[in-house]
């Protein structure tokens, strides 16, 4: 069974006319209201292109004709590149369907049970872990490590990606520089920077804050990246009823227009750069005060904005962490529910895919492998069932008969492998056998899976040479962000 480039689409919460009745929304607040633009070289490029700047407040209106031509210059389509073909990741503006790893967390879950910080051995081995799950597709630095100093701490994260993975990865720009740095050490990989940009095998992730607001940094961040025509993500991660209208419907026009406008801007600064449209919204929990990563509205949210963003003819990111803190039953209901439902709305990466739990702050190697179950019964849902005249099995019916047995037919044998889930960790047998096996249950199963692949799983997918020179621009970058910030 294909794990990856699976057809969603299947479930739609707009209709053609709420989706443009949303578009409409979007234009009045953008021609209107306006987005809040905190970097002067982008208002005056802005002006260039047809805008209306106030320059005072930083304020940028966008007339309907300077949006469209701006979005007629987004690419439909991108190609991320693995280390092999065979890993190789086509987004577009249908709903093929692919997973990102999970993201940043500071805490980590070990196989003790213990909560701990981050440490960078812990990134090194997360990402060994998950290169080897069939369901995740795209790279993600899953810890943030907290053993290292923080400022310029991207640097390292990005080495250690380019040198642990044979996917193409994730990751965020510190700063303007940070965009520098990468292309730097992803051009050692690629032999020079041509050839990186012909081929990119990574993806910058760009976010702009709600409500409609772009700080200076994103945008120099964001300038940057449009300038050399890397792939990025633009990104909202709105809380609905606290930085967005309360309404879901009010927060998919705000994160609509905040994205719309950053992806313009990019056009501007670049004609054909690669942008995908991407949140990581979800919604606040009024009796707790805290953001809700895996409610059930968060999750239409992000169906709704995935049909929006293809409106737009644009390829989409979205998926949000769990609420649970531990791999328990909530867990299992707030994935399987999220997941399928992103899959089947066309989602064309579903981030956050694998090892988060607690909003995103907290890391498990366990979950890592739950994740990736989870997502293969889902991929096998979505893939739905095959008719055709052999599929029909009207003449294996008239040789089998009734009260015949299919087991032995050449027909079974011919898809039992091609249209059967086979699962990794579920247990499928009688109590007995459970109970002579151990009577372990998944997290105990998924907890000694881990232990095997970390042992037996130590690629080198970058030579010495070429590793000892991206550490050494990656430390270099980091000393110069840590000089920079102790002179203040």
């Amino acid at each position: 069974m294909p794990t990856q480039g699976i057809k969603g689409g299947q479930f739609k919460v707009l209709s053609e006319e709420e989706i443009y009745q949303v578009h409409l929304a979007t234009l009045q607040v953008l021609e209107e209201v306006g987005i809040k633009v905190e970097h002067r070289p982008a208002l005056e490029l802005m002006v260039d292109n047809g805008c209306k700047v106030d320059f005072k407040k930083q304020i940028v209106r966008i007339p309907e004709y300077v949006l469209k031509k701006s979005l007629q210059s987004a690419p439909s389509r991108i190609t991320l590149y693995g280390k092999k073909h065979d890993f190789d990741v086509v987004l577009d503006d249908t709903n093929t369907v692919y997973t990102m790893g999970g993201a940043g967390a500071t805490w980590v879950l070990d196989l003790d049970g213990k909560r701990r910080p981050a440490t960078l051995r812990d990134l090194v081995d997360l990402t060994r872990l998950q290169d080897v799950l069939e369901n995740m597709h795209i790279a993600h630095f899953l810890v943030l490590p907290q053993d290292i100093p923080q400022e310029g701490a991207d640097r390292i994260v990005f080495a250690t990606m380019l040198k642990h993975t044979q996917r193409p990865h994730h990751t965020i720009p510190g700063g303007p520089q940070g965009v520098k740095d990468h292309i730097k050490m992803a051009s050692i990989l690629a032999g020079d920077t041509d050839r990186l940009l012909q081929t990119p095998f990574y993806l910058e992730n760009v976010c702009v804050e709600s409500p409609l607001y772009h700080p200076k940094e994103r945008v120099e961040e964001l300038m940057e990246v449009a300038k050399y025509g890397i792939p990025m993500l633009i990104e909202e991660d709105a809380v609905a009823g606290a930085t967005t209208p309360f309404t879901l419907a009010g927060t998919l026009v705000e994160q609509n227009a905040n994205i719309l406008c950053a992806i313009a801007l990019a056009q501007m600064v670049n004609p054909g750069t690669p942008c995908i449209y991407s949140i990581s919204s979800g919604i606040m929990d009024m009796r707790v005060g805290n953001y809700s990563a895996a409610a059930p509205e968060s999750t239409l949210l992000h169906v709704a904005t995935a049909q929006m963003a293809h409106f737009y003819h644009l390829p989409f990111q979205g998926g949000n962490t769990c609420d649970s803190k531990i791999p328990d039953a909530q867990m299992g209901y707030e994935r399987a529910s999220h997941f399928l439902a992103l899959a089947l709305g066309g989602c064309n990466i579903i981030h956050v895919a694998t090892g988060n739990l607690e909003q995103m702050r907290l890391a498990s190697y366990e979950q890592c492998l739950l994740d990736n179950e989870i997502l293969g019964a889902i991929f096998r849902i979505v893939e739905g069932v095959t008719i055709n005249k052999d599929t029909l099995g009207v003449e294996v019916l008239k040789e089998v008969g009734p009260q015949g047995n299919f087991l032995a037919h050449d027909q079974t044998l011919k898809y039992l492998r091609k249209t059967r889930w086979i699962p990794k960790l579920t247990d499928r047998r009688n109590w007995e056998a459970w109970e002579i096996d151990g009577a372990k249950d998944i997290r105990n199963r998924a907890r000694d899976e881990v232990r095997r692949i970390l042992r037996e799983h130590n690629p080198q997918y970058v030579s010495e040479d070429m590793q000892r020179e991206i550490d050494k621009v990656a430390k270099e970058a980091q000393k110069r962000v840590l000089e920079k910030v102790n002179s203040r």
